[in-house]
């Protein structure tokens, strides 16, 4: 048995002296380690927490081991993020958007990192793969639940959580149940009308959605318009804000006349009632008189003589009318008016 272990010291002592690229345990080659063949490439990913993740862990794709864990260290902008170096097997050909897992081989057993296509809306493959050298940074990069959580949940659930609560929440749940049945049937009605109703107009929901979008998409696209607008109505709202003791007084001064016409009117009301009351008789003479008044009205512009009165002399010398025009021999000057007898 001592031999054996000399046997072992010796070999290890040989392997780190003949190789000075070896710098922890880490490092030292395993048997039954994954297949990196003859040209394998780097990546690096970026994990916000590695759990207890080690060098020397596996790389899996599609739960078949592609590589290995080569290094964990600090470092990214902050200098805190973790930073795994793995190293994958040169045939496996991945998209440059490639994510990264860590996950757990069992319940009980060690983590490793998986890498995977991420998922897509269209079947189009990447135009690029996975290059040496790539970094998979920590917005591609997750993890799964660990046990200890999944514990430390049920037993959160277990003691004084949710299940210590469920048989109050029955409690009250029956108690308010009790007794108000036909108020919960009317009210399960109600909602079952309602929805009924919100299915039979989901054409004009949707009508009405769509018309809403159309109005959201006229105003994006009027966007310069209504800053404009907006920029414009600031000078006003500035004037009006300059002239607001202006404003004030106005609506003080109107509030005063306010006050003056309504004890005007108060005070005038009985006069005014009576001059109404006084005025109605003349006015309810008015209307006895009705369509008399108008004819009566008609004679005034021929008095004395109404229309019936042409009639009546017609051909006399009411209807006479005379046109005088001088004559050209008639002798000038004019002679003298005969004068009558015993005149002067």
């Amino acid at each position: 048995m001592s031999r054996l272990l000399t046997v072992f010291a010796a070999v290890a002592v040989f392997a780190t002296g003949c190789s000075s690229e070896v710098s922890g345990i880490y490092d030292l080659p395993l048997p039954g380690g994954a297949d990196l063949g003859d040209h394998p490439y780097r990546v690096t990913v970026e994990f916000a927490d590695v759990l207890d993740l080690v060098p020397q862990s596996a790389v899996k794709v599609n739960d078949v081991v592609v590589g290995r864990v080569e290094s964990i260290t600090l470092g990214g902008d902050d200098r805190w993020t973790p930073q795994v170096v793995v190293a994958v097997n040169g045939d496996v050909a991945l998209p440059a958007d490639a994510v990264a897992s860590l996950r757990q081989s069992s319940l009980l057993g060690e983590k490793f990192v998986e890498l995977a296509e991420p998922h897509r809306e269209d079947a189009a493959p990447p135009a690029r793969e996975l290059a040496d050298g790539a970094v998979i940074t920590a917005d591609r990069t997750n993890r799964h639940t660990e046990v200890e959580e999944v514990f430390g949940a049920l037993s959160l659930l277990l003691n004084g959580g949710g299940i210590g609560q469920l048989q109050t929440i029955n409690r009250e749940l029956s108690s308010a149940l009790t007794g108000n049945e036909p108020e919960i049937k009317a009210f399960l009605s109600n909602v079952d009308e309602l929805v009924t109703n919100l299915d039979s107009h989901r054409g004009d929901i949707t009508a009405a959605l769509d018309g809403l979008n159309q109005l959201s998409t006229t105003l994006a696209g009027r966007n310069d318009q209504i800053t404009g607008v907006l920029t414009d109505l600031t000078p006003g709202l500035q004037a009006l804000s300059d002239q607001r003791s202006a404003l004030v007084t106005m609506l003080q001064s109107l509030d005063t006349l306010s006050d003056v016409a309504v004890d005007t009117i108060e005070k005038s009301k009985a006069d005014m009632v009576a001059d109404l009351q006084a005025l109605a008789p003349i006015l309810n003479r008015l209307a006895e008189a009705g369509q008399s008044l108008p004819q009566a009205l008609e004679i005034l512009p021929t008095f004395p003589f109404t229309d019936p009165i042409l009639d009546a002399t017609k051909g006399d010398y009411i209807n006479i009318f005379l046109e005088i025009s001088p004559d050209v021999n008639f002798p000038t000057p004019l002679p003298p008016l005969p004068l009558p007898a015993g005149g002067s």
